[in-house]
């Protein structure tokens, strides 16, 4: 495998970690009402489980409030005891063929259970981040095994996919520090 192949897979699956964290930050509460805090619990419906964005329109009318549209009326109850029984201390409200979510003041306490759940996210991204630099490394073992390159050519690339990855971990904590500003904020 030539060597600029493994640094383009490198920052390519580096990019998809942080894709990843990103998208768990997003199920994390803070004060603001956000359609992804529910959108991937899963609900029974037609015989088989679905996910909520699978099945209703999800919005955030207001600043504490998440609107869900069910495209069938028949999913509202299946929708509104999935969100119950979700364990996000959340207690929709049936409203005719929608149900509404208003999202109760976060405490103190909780904001700062949030930030560690928030940590421990980042923690994983960051943990995901080096296992792909260790890949990239045995890649070019590799490289200069079976295809001779030289020495300063793999040194070189070996620099380059630790600066790929102090770059990536520097972006991850920029995220943490940002999401950690989003739920301490009343």
């Amino acid at each position: 495998m030539p060597i600029d192949q493994v640094l383009t897979e490198a920052k390519d699956k580096m990019t998809k970690s942080e894709s990843a964290m990103m998208h768990e930050f997003d199920g994390v509460r803070t004060g603001k009402a956000n359609p992804a805090l529910v959108e991937n619990i899963m609900a029974e419906a037609y015989g088989s489980t679905m996910r909520l964005r699978d099945m209703a329109g999800i919005t955030a009318p207001e600043t504490r409030t998440i609107l869900i549209q069910p495209w069938d009326a028949g999913t509202v109850d299946p929708i509104n005891k999935a969100i119950q029984s979700a364990n996000l201390g959340l207690n929709p409200s049936i409203d005719g063929k929608v149900i509404r979510i208003t999202l109760p003041e976060l405490s103190q306490e909780r904001r700062e259970e949030l930030v560690k759940v928030a940590k421990k996210i980042t923690e994983d991204g960051r943990v995901a981040v080096r296992h792909v630099r260790r890949d990239a490394l045995e890649g070019l073992k590799k490289c200069s095994k079976e295809s001779g390159v030289s020495e300063d050519e793999i040194k070189t690339a070996e620099k380059e996919v630790q600066k790929l990855t102090d770059d990536f971990i520097k972006k991850i904590e920029s995220h943490l520090t940002d999401k950690e500003k989003e739920i301490l904020t009343v």
